[in-house]
Protein backbone atom coordinates (compact mmCIF):
# COMPACT_ATOMS: atom_id res chain seq x y z
CA UNK A 1 0.00 0.00 0.00
CA UNK A 2 1.88 3.49 -1.30
CA UNK A 3 0.63 6.37 0.52
CA UNK A 4 0.05 9.40 -0.97
CA UNK A 5 -1.18 11.88 1.38
CA UNK A 6 -1.73 12.04 4.92
CA UNK A 7 -3.74 14.03 7.59
CA UNK A 8 -1.67 14.29 10.57
CA UNK A 9 -3.45 17.13 11.99
CA UNK A 10 -6.76 14.76 12.47
CA UNK A 11 -5.17 12.12 14.37
CA UNK A 12 -3.98 15.08 16.54
CA UNK A 13 -7.02 17.44 17.38
CA UNK A 14 -9.67 14.17 16.67
CA UNK A 15 -10.00 10.63 18.21
CA UNK A 16 -10.66 8.49 15.17
CA UNK A 17 -13.16 5.97 16.21
CA UNK A 18 -14.24 3.98 13.29
CA UNK A 19 -12.78 4.43 10.31
CA UNK A 20 -13.96 3.47 6.05
CA UNK A 21 -11.75 2.61 2.54
CA UNK A 22 -14.12 4.65 0.23
CA UNK A 23 -12.83 5.05 -3.64
CA UNK A 24 -12.45 8.61 -4.61
CA UNK A 25 -13.84 10.18 -8.46
CA UNK A 26 -11.13 12.02 -10.12
CA UNK A 27 -10.17 13.12 -13.64
CA UNK A 28 -6.66 11.60 -15.18
CA UNK A 29 -5.36 14.81 -14.50
CA UNK A 30 -5.87 14.45 -10.49
CA UNK A 31 -5.13 11.22 -10.90
CA UNK A 32 -1.66 11.85 -12.19
CA UNK A 33 -1.25 14.74 -9.75
CA UNK A 34 -1.53 12.66 -6.38
CA UNK A 35 0.65 9.61 -7.26
CA UNK A 36 3.47 12.43 -8.05
CA UNK A 37 2.42 13.44 -3.81
CA UNK A 38 0.80 16.54 -5.04
CA UNK A 39 -1.82 16.25 -2.60
CA UNK A 40 -2.90 17.90 0.44
CA UNK A 41 -5.64 16.90 3.03
CA UNK A 42 -5.63 19.32 5.79
CA UNK A 43 -8.33 21.45 6.43
CA UNK A 44 -10.61 18.89 4.30
CA UNK A 45 -13.76 17.05 5.47
CA UNK A 46 -16.40 14.87 4.29
CA UNK A 47 -20.04 16.05 4.29
CA UNK A 48 -23.32 13.57 2.82
CA UNK A 49 -25.48 15.41 0.58
CA UNK A 50 -28.72 13.99 -0.92
CA UNK A 51 -27.45 10.27 -0.09
CA UNK A 52 -24.11 10.68 -1.53
CA UNK A 53 -20.64 11.76 0.12
CA UNK A 54 -18.56 14.40 -0.72
CA UNK A 55 -14.76 15.16 0.17
CA UNK A 56 -14.29 18.89 0.69
CA UNK A 57 -11.51 21.13 0.74
CA UNK A 58 -9.02 18.78 0.02
CA UNK A 59 -6.39 20.28 -2.35
CA UNK A 60 -4.71 18.53 -5.35
CA UNK A 61 -2.53 20.69 -7.10
CA UNK A 62 -2.79 21.17 -11.05
CA UNK A 63 -0.88 18.65 -13.58
CA UNK A 64 1.63 20.42 -15.10
CA UNK A 65 1.39 18.53 -18.17
CA UNK A 66 -2.09 18.07 -18.72
CA UNK A 67 -3.61 19.12 -22.05
CA UNK A 68 -7.17 20.00 -21.82
CA UNK A 69 -8.54 22.40 -19.46
CA UNK A 70 -7.10 22.79 -16.23
CA UNK A 71 -9.51 22.47 -13.10
CA UNK A 72 -10.26 23.88 -9.65
CA UNK A 73 -7.84 22.29 -7.45
CA UNK A 74 -10.27 22.55 -4.04
CA UNK A 75 -13.28 21.52 -5.96
CA UNK A 76 -15.57 18.63 -4.35
CA UNK A 77 -15.39 15.31 -4.86
CA UNK A 78 -17.75 12.16 -4.96
CA UNK A 79 -17.08 9.66 -2.47
CA UNK A 80 -17.74 6.36 -4.19
CA UNK A 81 -19.46 4.09 -0.88
CA UNK A 82 -22.49 2.02 -1.16
CA UNK A 83 -25.79 2.72 0.33
CA UNK A 84 -24.97 0.95 3.66
CA UNK A 85 -21.71 2.68 4.61
CA UNK A 86 -23.34 6.39 3.49
CA UNK A 87 -26.21 5.27 5.92
CA UNK A 88 -24.03 4.32 8.61
CA UNK A 89 -22.00 7.87 8.56
CA UNK A 90 -25.09 9.63 8.32
CA UNK A 91 -26.17 8.34 11.78
CA UNK A 92 -22.92 8.93 13.15
CA UNK A 93 -22.46 12.25 11.83
CA UNK A 94 -25.36 13.23 13.29
CA UNK A 95 -24.26 12.34 16.58
CA UNK A 96 -23.03 15.58 19.43
CA UNK A 97 -19.59 16.51 18.48
CA UNK A 98 -18.98 14.03 15.69
CA UNK A 99 -17.29 14.79 12.17
CA UNK A 100 -16.16 12.71 8.88
CA UNK A 101 -12.81 13.61 8.24
CA UNK A 102 -10.07 12.11 5.73
CA UNK A 103 -7.17 10.12 7.67
CA UNK A 104 -5.04 9.37 4.25
CA UNK A 105 -4.55 9.14 0.81
CA UNK A 106 -3.59 5.53 -0.66
CA UNK A 107 -3.19 3.09 -3.42
CA UNK A 108 -4.57 -0.30 -3.24
CA UNK A 109 -4.53 -2.90 -5.90
CA UNK A 110 -3.78 -0.01 -8.53
CA UNK A 111 -6.83 2.37 -7.16
CA UNK A 112 -6.60 5.42 -5.20
CA UNK A 113 -8.39 4.97 -2.05
CA UNK A 114 -9.51 7.39 0.46
CA UNK A 115 -9.75 6.02 4.26
CA UNK A 116 -11.83 8.32 6.12
CA UNK A 117 -12.62 8.63 9.87
CA UNK A 118 -15.85 9.36 12.14
CA UNK A 119 -14.19 11.22 14.68
CA UNK A 120 -14.86 13.47 18.03
CA UNK A 121 -12.48 16.62 18.79
CA UNK A 122 -10.35 16.22 21.47
CA UNK A 123 -9.67 18.28 24.76
CA UNK A 124 -6.61 20.34 25.08
CA UNK A 125 -5.68 18.11 28.20
CA UNK A 126 -5.94 15.40 26.39
CA UNK A 127 -3.44 16.22 23.43
CA UNK A 128 -0.72 17.07 26.15
CA UNK A 129 -1.54 13.81 27.65
CA UNK A 130 -0.89 12.65 24.62
CA UNK A 131 2.25 14.09 23.74
CA UNK A 132 3.79 13.26 27.05
CA UNK A 133 2.72 9.62 26.78
CA UNK A 134 4.75 9.77 23.48
CA UNK A 135 7.32 11.43 24.82
CA UNK A 136 7.92 8.94 27.86
CA UNK A 137 8.36 6.48 24.97
CA UNK A 138 10.73 7.86 22.82
CA UNK A 139 12.60 8.57 26.46
CA UNK A 140 12.54 5.23 27.55
CA UNK A 141 13.62 3.55 23.96
CA UNK A 142 16.08 5.79 23.85
CA UNK A 143 17.52 4.67 27.17
CA UNK A 144 17.20 0.94 26.39
CA UNK A 145 18.95 1.36 22.97
CA UNK A 146 21.68 3.23 24.88
CA UNK A 147 21.84 0.27 27.33
CA UNK A 148 22.19 -2.09 24.33
CA UNK A 149 24.95 -0.24 23.45
CA UNK A 150 27.19 -0.53 26.38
Amino acid sequence: MKLFAQNKKARHDFTIEETYEAGIELTGPEVKSIRAGRANLKESYARIRDGEAFLVGAHVSPYENATHVTQDPTRQRRLLLNKREIARLVGKSQESGKTIVPLDLHAKNGLIKLQIGVASRKKEYDKRREIAKKTMQRETEKAIKERSRV
